[in-house]
């Protein structure tokens, strides 16, 4: 009965072993062995530059580029994709992120708690709130905030009012606001003061938890600068050729340049109104307009890795455009744009780096 007994031990024992293996190729928040040799392996090559990528239309033109060399392996972790691979002798990991902040946020912090990163640079195209830019051209911002964290304050009360839990200094009115009333549009008479339901909005910074500050100790961040080593870099770009036509049939009325700029603003909202771009820009002196390039700035910042965003313009968001604004009739040539100015900007990034270590 004894050896019964030690042998039904042993059998639950290995089934629940089998279990814990099974689980750790099946749940997401844990890697197989198999994964952890690849990342291990892969970071003997390393330190990278993680180029994070919104989507396939703005990362498979890199992938098909005669200036990138694909490395073994390619990473499946938590269903993101990571590609090793060269941009001249620069040692590069790309992921597709997907749509939004969110999704935009997850991986970078993957990027960065897995892999050896020396680098962040984020790409891909945008709207545009910058009456003086054009569609094709590219905007790297000095700054960027996300513009969708808000105290929406309740109907009634106004700039003088203190806002819900401000005094507990869980929010601010120091950024500003958004009045809708200010909004209103197909009124008759001569009175011109109206009045919406939806009051004010304030904007607000968000909470971060840096690598190296106390844990659960929140600090706060609105406006996110890239490093300014990249940005001085980025300024080479200035005099860069971009891809002007789509086809023979379809081009911009004007040569699209590369520009360095004050700011850029992300949300989780396609923006396609012209009053709201006239808003941030007016409010904000923003350029490009997106959904992920402040999430990645907010990971970076927080772990302490250096970081720049290259969007090449697609559109003038809420149109007004000169050209076509449909943001489908340009989105590839933004796309190459983009890619355009990434290759240069690491090939550029690569020649100082080897001068500086001389």
């Amino acid at each position: 009965m004894e050896s019964i007994y030690r042998y039904t031990s042993v059998y639950y024992v290995a089934v629940f072993a089998l279990i814990l293996t099974s689980v750790q190729y099946t749940n997401g928040a844990l890697l197989s062995k198999e994964t952890r040799k690849l990342i291990n392996r892969a970071n003997r090559n390393g330190p990278y530059l993680g180029l994070v990528i919104p989507n396939l239309f703005e990362m498979n033109p890199l992938l098909n580029s005669s200036d990138y060399t694909p490395v073994d392996p390619v990473i499946d972790i938590s269903g993101r994709r990571f590609r090793f691979g060269t941009i001249g002798d620069q040692p590069v990991i790309s992921v597709m992120t997907g749509l939004g902040m969110i999704n935009a946020g997850i991986t970078t912090q993957l990027l960065l708690s897995l892999f050896e990163v020396e680098g962040v640079i984020h790409y891909g195209i945008a709207g545009n709130a910058n009456p003086s830019l054009n569609i094709g051209d590219v905007a790297i911002p000095q700054y960027w905030a996300h513009t969708a964290l808000w105290n929406w304050q309740r109907y009634g009360q106004g700039t003088d009012n203190e806002l819900a839990l401000e005094a507990n200094g869980d929010y601010t009115r120091e950024i500003g606001y958004l009045k809708f009333a200010n909004y209103t549009s197909n009124v008759t008479g001569s009175d011109s003061s109206y009045d919406n339901l939806l009051n004010n909005i304030w904007y607000q910074p968000e909470e971060v938890f840096p690598v190296d500050g106390t844990p659960e100790q929140r600090e706060h961040a609105f406006w996110v600068p890239v490093d300014p080593f990249y940005y001085e870099v980025a300024k080479t770009l200035k005099d860069l050729t971009l891809e002007r036509c789509v086809n023979s049939t379809t081009c911009l009325s004007t040569t699209p340049k590369v520009y360095t700029v004050q700011r850029g603003t992300s949300a989780s909202i396609y923006l396609d109104n012209a009053a709201y771009r006239s808003f941030i820009y007016n409010k904000f002196n923003v350029s490009p307009v997106d959904m992920e390039s402040a999430a990645v700035a907010l990971i970076s910042l927080q772990q302490r890795v250096p970081y720049i965003a290259i969007r090449a313009l697609s559109d003038l968001a809420g149109g007004g455009s000169a050209d076509s604004n449909e943001a489908d009739t340009f989105i590839s040539l933004a796309a190459d744009n983009s890619i355009i100015a990434l290759l240069a900007f690491v090939k550029q990034l690569s020649a100082i780096k080897k001068i500086s270590s001389i």
